[in-house]
């Protein structure tokens, strides 16, 4: 490759940054990636699976059995991992008592587990990691049966636990939270608690990875497959007013929320640092009429994501434990790939830690140009960015495919890129080189509530 050609790929049409030069950073990335244990996350299911049932409204005064021992395990867990790294965790229950629906007709009290690794620069600007500690049955209703929860969610939560243990040996700018979440399957009541609580204490959630079900590769529809994760994110935010649908009705931004620019990062990441996994971007909010502890935190305006699996096996989820015309139904350990688990609790923890070195993605940005040959972009700088970067792509691309890195600047005009012929996005640079997700002009793409 001449001079020319090389200025002209990491100057203009290389978006994975492959151009850029290695940082301590980045070489910490690779470690994270290659760090995750399947061994231990192996230990953490087969403990979690061991409590019997962790229904939501199953025993809470049991050491042994039922979602109170299961929570009470995982916050010992955390607490062992935050000795372990000099107390670097916050380890806190939040929860609250839920009544008077359907799957909760008396008093319970839901309660999640949360470890917040506080940054040091931004703490206040928080990266989260989420698996939903309940299980259940074919009945939602049957709190005393054996109800192991192998992949749905035991392989989540194993993850988060992985995560923390990986990422309390680094410092960060911003915040990570690792929380387990509970009443998942009985509407979505931990998630709704913690999201409640994140806006009473002005947390600025940047992004939530929420993990359900990471630990089968084994599909129903005959499909093995170790080597692909699917990213569950909304296209336009749930928050959005008449007025920001107008003004997105004008400029765009249907497919550019910041879920799924959030989606579109961990994609990048998948391919920069992950050996053999390929993400799936699933343009929709979740499975097909179907729902996850991530949506909590889209209704109240929180940049929010599912990862999972790619081929799920519904005989393996949701079912009493049984065999029947030969067919073995059941969430039970021997169908957990706890390799594949691993190499998913990778891609959470390199997004976590590239989330928490990076700056905050940029403010109010906006984008002007009509009846012009150029495209001018201008935004609010934030705290702990030495650069940015202006990125592009065809309207039907699903990834930005151009940058271009423009300095310690809020406002930059790409001369002769017609703006009515691409999307445009801004993102912010540390001084050691990593990047923000990219914020979409306007309140269609806003990071910040």
């Amino acid at each position: 490759m001449n001079i020319r050609q090389y200025r002209l790929n990491c100057g203009i049409i290389l978006s994975c940054l492959i151009c850029l030069p290695v940082h301590a950073d980045e070489q910490s990335l690779h470690a994270i990636a290659a760090a995750a244990s399947a061994e231990r996350i192996q230990r953490d299911i087969e403990i979690l699976a061991g409590f019997g049932t962790r229904h939501s409204l199953s025993e809470t005064e049991s050491e042994t059995r039922g979602i109170g021992a299961a929570r009470r395990w995982m916050k010992a867990e955390f607490e062992r991992i935050s000795a372990d790294c000099g107390g670097c965790l916050e380890v806190v229950y939040i929860g609250d008592t839920v009544s008077g629906t359907a799957r909760v007709p008396h008093p319970v009290e839901i309660v999640n587990v949360v470890a917040i690794q506080r940054g040091t620069q931004d703490p206040n600007r928080f990266a989260m990691m989420s698996a939903d500690i309940d299980s259940r049955v074919s009945n939602i209703m049957n709190f005393t049966d054996d109800s192991p929860g192998a992949n749905d969610n035991a392989s989540g939560l194993a993850g988060v636990l992985e995560a923390a243990r990986l990422l309390s040996k680094y410092q960060f700018a911003g915040s990570i939270i690792y929380t387990g979440l509970s009443g998942e399957e009985q509407g979505l009541n931990g998630g709704a608690i913690l999201a409640a609580h994140a806006l009473e204490n002005d947390w600025n959630i940047q992004a939530v990875l929420n993990n359900d079900m990471i630990g089968n590769i084994r599909g129903i529809n005959g499909v093995i497959d170790n080597t692909t994760a699917r990213v569950f994110s909304e296209g336009t935010r749930y928050t959005e007013t008449e007025d920001e649908a107008r003004q997105r009705r004008s400029q765009g931004g249907e497919i550019d929320s910041a879920s799924r620019n959030l989606a579109r990062y961990i994609d990048n990441l998948a391919d920069r640092y992950i050996t053999n996994l390929d993400v799936m971007m699933v343009y929709r909010l979740d499975r097909f009429g179907r729902g996850g502890h991530h949506r909590p935190f889209n209704e109240v305006g929180f940049p929010a994501v599912r990862i999972m699996e790619t081929n799920e096996n519904y005989n393996w989820q949701h079912q009493d434990i049984r065999v029947e015309n030969g067919i073995a139904y059941g969430d039970v350990l021997e169908h957990v790939d706890f390799d594949y688990a691993a190499k998913l609790t990778a891609l959470n923890a390199v997004t976590l830690a590239s989330l928490a070195w990076a700056p905050a993605p940029p403010e109010n940005v906006e984008i002007r140009g009509q009846v012009s040959p150029d495209a001018t972009l201008n935004w609010d700088k934030v705290t702990g960015a030495s650069a940015y970067r202006i990125h592009w792509r065809l309207t039907t691309d699903a990834q930005w495919t151009h940058f271009r890195t423009v300095g310690d600047v809020n406002e930059f005009t790409l001369e002769n890129v017609v703006i009515d012929n691409y999307f445009f996005g801004v993102s912010s640079i540390s001084d050691t080189g990593v990047q923000s997700p990219v914020v979409f002009p306007g309140p269609a793409g806003a990071f910040s509530l």
